[in-house]
């Protein structure tokens, strides 16, 4: 990303919050913020910055509603807005992009559409970035986020600060939209990259704006102590198994702010499923090497977990706590007939070779990797089994 790109992307939930907050209509006031970042990725390469770029922004996206709403379909409804819209851009030191943040998290939204729309409208993503990072066509992912504004604009939905009741409401998708945009930049479910930082950086960037409460500072401390060891997570594009990664890359930083943002958040309220994720991945930060993992808490941790958030995907990677703790053939009982997608096999056949059965573990790694749409992971899982199968 660009220092340009920075800046735009930084700027332009706070333009839309502006916008919206003078005109109320959502879907438009989108469409002009859009255009201005446009504008100014075009001239201001040649022009230079301005002194105000917030202003710029807002002058520029004001100027293009007035244009629209001074057309001839829209002239006649629209005559008392437009004239208010002439009057000076009031730009306000207020950062409203939480409050963008809550409004694409609305209950009338689906969650792919509530992801798409955060990422557009408060992320600053463009709509081939967002189509590419969850590999569709663009003129699909634009369809989806057209549907998303057109569903907020039905249901009422408007810009305004939310009280505590409606903000409590919307918490929860919000948290999960945000965990939603890290694990697919963390671990990408399908194409040809097995990271995408620019989803990771924003959502540890939105998730640094939610209030101090226990969950929330969960979810942060979590993606914190996971993206800290993002430099040791591929060499030369191939993944690196947890297990095998060189710890001196880990971001000692990060972790730092993760451990103590975690046990902040476990004393302070509630003990909730991302404080629980945040605790498991502080025990692995913490850990100077894989064989110092303290793998008898981390099991402790997930039989919490599992009541508290009860699904496959926990009960999957309980099971390899169970088999770190009690032996492979613990771990495989476990895992029974869980249905979890390529993951399931790949732990499967983790396990198995942990417990010497090579040639059945080669066969789940094939299965693993015929099963992912990540080519990473795909040549990964494909080369435990071609290994194993040679030996």
């Amino acid at each position: 990303m660009t220092p340009l790109e920075g800046v735009l992307r930084e700027l332009a939930p706070q333009v839309l919050g502006i916008l919206v907050r003078r005109n109320g209509q959502f879907d438009a006031c989108e469409d002009a913020t859009q255009e201005a970042l446009l504008a100014a990725s075009r001239q201001w390469p040649a022009e230079g910055t301005p002194d105000s770029p917030l202003s710029w922004l807002v002058t520029v996206a004001q100027r293009r509603l007035v244009d629209e709403f001074r057309s001839e379909s829209a002239r006649r409804r629209r005559e008392e807005q437009s004239a208010a819209l002439e009057a000076p851009a009031e730009v306000v030191d207020a950062d409203d992009t939480l409050e963008l943040l809550f409004l694409c998290c609305h209950p009338a939204l689906s969650e792919p559409s509530q992801v798409a729309l955060t990422l557009r409208a408060v992320g600053g993503l463009t709509t081939a970035e967002i189509a590419s990072a969850f590999l569709v066509p663009e003129a699909t992912m634009a369809q989806r986020i057209s549907r998303a504004k057109a569903s907020i604009r039905a249901a009422g939905g408007r810009f305004e600060q939310l009280d505590d009741e409606a903000r409590g409401e919307r918490l929860g998708a919000v948290l999960r939209v945000l965990y939603l945009v890290f694990n697919e930049g963390y671990t990408a479910s399908s194409g040809a990259e097995a990271l995408r930082t620019d989803l990771t950086t924003e959502a540890i960037r939105l998730a640094r704006m939610l209030p101090a409460e226990p969950e929330p500072t969960g979810l942060l401390a979590l993606m914190l102590l996971t993206d800290a060891r993002r430099a040791a997570r591929t060499r030369s594009g191939e993944l690196v198994p947890l297990a095998e990664q060189d710890r001196s890359l880990w971001d000692s930083a990060a972790i730092a702010e993760g451990i103590a943002l975690v046990t902040r958040a476990l004393g302070s309220g509630p003990v909730g499923p991302y404080q629980l994720q945040a605790a498991i991945a502080a025990v692995h930060d913490e850990a100077a090497s894989a064989d110092d993992t303290d793998w008898p808490q981390i099991l402790a941790l997930y039989d919490v977990l599992s009541r508290v958030m009860p699904g496959p995907v926990v009960a999957l990677n309980r099971a390899v706590a169970v088999a770190m703790v009690h032996g492979p053939r613990a771990g495989l009982a476990e895992l029974g007939s869980l249905e979890v997608g390529h993951r399931v096999h790949a732990v499967r056949a983790h396990l198995l070779e942990l417990a010497g059965e090579r040639e059945a573990a080669a066969t789940a790694y094939r299965e693993a990797a015929r099963l992912s749409r990540s080519i990473p992971e795909q040549r990964y899982l494909a080369l435990r089994a071609a290994t194993l199968a040679s030996e």
